[in-house]
């Protein structure tokens, strides 16, 4: 009898958990098992590693092949098996060295001539790898997203190039960490002419991380707005950009190198799902709020998305991640994204366009409105009206300066370290009792009161205000929330007001 183990990772969520690859070899009638919870793909893999392994020309002996896949109870599926099912079928065997399995993790699906293809995941395997302190043998095809992870990395093409490897013959090259290109940014602020109030507000999200509602008529430059709001966001560190990349990486959509370190901007359709919203399906994977993780979530044409998906980011807004349970295992993805919404006030669009006459009834206004409900509503910190700019007022000020996004950007990046030094967060972030701290005078606080009662605001609502003003403060230089911060603040709840 004769037994080999190799390790490798499963696909769950960014955890990445270690899976031993056992092959047990055994005399009688010769056969080829796999267990271990396999799902289809990976119970074809023995068919491409029993072909990979003849066409490299390596023996296959008449024997029982039983390949255990622990731990039992987790769900193992995908091609990157094929790989470690391989070196362990050739250490059993006596073909490599059985020791020269200790110090590697592998990871990569076969072709049936022995080439090496690229799996889906491989970034959080390899930080993974990293943290257990093994080096990592992957496709080459993965090296740009692997070396991301720092740990030390050896890539190959085929089956053979591994096994040259292992049995010190030939090594195999080290994947190179590729510096990114630097972003162009081809979008900025001053492209939008007109609209003062809104660029207001767009830096004020920008500088305390606050969720964004505008409503207005069609062409008023409310998307043009929010394509923008990441221009005015500091470049993410390293442990960020290594989490945005990693959801990438176990996405459906892959990672992509030209994308490392850039704050994502998610817009996804109106006929958006629930599930491709928050995240799910049979084998659970990151939604859009998780892939827009550390970056900008648009929805366009609020009202058009189903109640059903807008209510789903009620919780996400709140915690900044989101738990998706299954019947075989539950996972936790980071969502930690900020919410732009546009909308226009009717479903023809009209309603607050002083050029054009509406055409919706009453009940349709309300029924199109209501589609957004109070709770929701209640967690969106900057709610304003976005009206039709006239062309004389367009055509002056396209001769006035404009302030960049690299002006701006400048500005927020100090504050954003600022409040990660005094609080640990952004300020749209802050827990209550940092809230208990809120350097405010004794006038103001009186005025807000009052302001809070005689509107019928919620403890969230009262709550949202004070971090925007602290915010509005911040960003005019000023330690403590005066009477002006708090008003400004309270002028950003228009649509809630008049909703109410």
């Amino acid at each position: 009898m004769h037994n080999a183990t190799a390790t490798t990772r499963a696909n769950l969520g960014m955890q990445a958990p270690e899976v031993r690859v056992e092959v047990h070899m055994r005399g009688g009638i010769p056969g080829f098992s796999i267990v271990g919870l396999p799902e289809t793909a990976v119970k074809e893999s023995k068919d491409r590693v029993r072909a990979a392994l003849l066409n490299a020309g390596f023996e296959i002996r008449p024997r029982k092949v039983t390949v255990n896949l622990a731990p039992a109870d987790l769900r193992k599926e995908g091609g990157r098996f094929d790989l470690p099912i391989a070196m362990a079928v050739l250490a059993a065997s006596g073909q490599i060295p059985k020791k020269s399995l200790d110090e590697y993790e592998f990871a990569g699906e076969l072709g049936l001539t022995g080439e090496l293809r690229p799996v889906r995941g491989m970034l959080p395997f390899a930080i993974a790898t990293k943290r257990k302190g093994k080096k990592l043998i992957c496709p080459q095809a993965n090296q740009t997203e692997a070396a991301l992870s720092g740990a030390e990395i050896y890539v190959a093409n085929d089956l053979l190039s591994v096994t040259a490897h292992l049995k010190n013959i030939e090594p195999l090259p080290m994947a190179e960490r590729i510096k990114p290109k630097p972003y162009d940014q081809t979008l900025d602020i001053a492209d939008v002419q007109g609209q003062t109030m809104a660029k207001r507000m767009l830096t004020i999200a920008a500088a305390g991380g606050h969720s964004i509602l505008m409503s207005g008529p069609p062409g008023t430059g409310k998307s043009m707005l929010a394509q923008r709001l990441p221009t005015l966001l500091p470049d993410l560190n390293e442990d960020q950009a290594l989490e945005v990349a990693g959801l990438y990486s176990i996405s459906h959509e892959n990672f992509k190198a030209e994308n490392w370190a850039r704050r994502p901007f998610r817009s996804p359709h109106h006929t958006t799902s629930n599930i491709a919203l928050v995240g799910g399906g049979s084998e659970p994977k990151p939604g859009e709020i998780s892939l827009a993780h550390r970056g900008v979530l648009f929805l366009d044409e609020l009202p058009e998305f189903s109640r059903k998906v807008i209510e789903s980011l009620r919780e996400p807004i709140e915690s900044g991640e989101i738990n998706i349970a299954r019947a075989a295992q539950s996972i936790k993805l980071p969502a930690r994204f900020q919410l732009v919404c546009a909308m226009n006030p009717c479903p023809c669009g009209y309603l607050t366009d002083r050029t054009r006459e509406c055409r919706c009834s009453p009940q349709r206004i309300e029924q199109y409105v209501n589609k957004i409900s109070g709770p929701m509503l209640d967690r969106i910190d900057l709610q304003i009206e976005v009206p039709k700019v006239d062309i004389k007022s367009l055509m002056q000020s396209q001769n006035t300066t404009q302030e960049t996004s690299a002006q701006l950007r400048a500005k927020i990046t100090a504050l954003h370290e600022k409040q990660y030094q005094e609080q640990g967060c952004l300020n749209a972030h802050m827990s209550t009792p940092q809230m208990q701290n809120l350097p405010i005078d004794k006038a103001t606080q009186n005025y807000f009161f009052t302001a809070t009662e005689k509107l019928g605001l919620s403890l969230r609502s009262y709550h949202r205000i004070l971090k925007v003003a602290k915010t509005i403060a911040e960003l005019e230089g000023i330690k403590y929330v005066k009477n002006d911060h708090m008003h400004e603040a309270l002028f950003y709840r228009k649509i809630e007001q008049n909703s109410g």
